[in-house]
């Protein structure tokens, strides 16, 4: 079934990347992604699936921001984002630094790199990790190349890898 997309073009985003393999009630991460499959049975499109880690993706081609997702994702980690920025923060850890660091091999610290790196002033530090506010990011990639975690890439791949 095709569909039109409106401009601006949106998409769901999972922020999550999979470093912690979160699962509730064990020690780690409990902000991430939990696998528990609600989005994808929810998806009407297929554009959401589970990766090799267990984690959701989302097909931005397939998705049409239509937000049932985000509706059914128990750990609320799933939102709409505009599909012109491509720089995101794929992680909603918000334990400090250090707890942070054990809890998951990429996950947001809250350093501020990102938000001194910023020129737009696009990203701040809220609960101890990154937020970018889309409507200012210029999508220069500045933050993802300095993100010493790698919490922040390139949806692209041109300034970080894809994962």
């Amino acid at each position: 079934m095709a569909v039109k997309k409106r401009f601006p073009y949106r998409a769901a985003l999972v922020a999550c990347n999979g470093g912690c393999r979160a699962v509730k009630g064990e020690a780690g991460c409990s902000e991430g992604c939990i696998g528990c499959g609600a989005c994808v049975s929810v998806c009407k499109f297929g554009a959401i699936s589970l990766n090799e880690y267990g984690v959701a993706e989302v097909d931005e081609d397939k998705c049409i921001a239509c937000g049932k997702c985000t509706k059914v994702c128990p750990q609320e980690i799933i939102h709409l984002h505009e599909c012109a920025n491509y720089i995101v923060v794929k992680c909603s850890n918000k334990s400090k630094g250090a707890d942070a660091k054990r809890q998951c091999e990429v996950s947001c610290i809250g350093c501020g790199i990102c938000e001194k790196t910023c020129t737009a002033g696009a990203i701040r530090i809220t609960d101890n990790h990154a937020l970018i506010q889309e409507d200012l990011c210029l999508s220069c990639g500045m933050c993802s190349v300095k993100c010493p975690r790698h919490a922040i890439y390139d949806l692209r791949g041109i300034f970080t890898k894809i994962k």
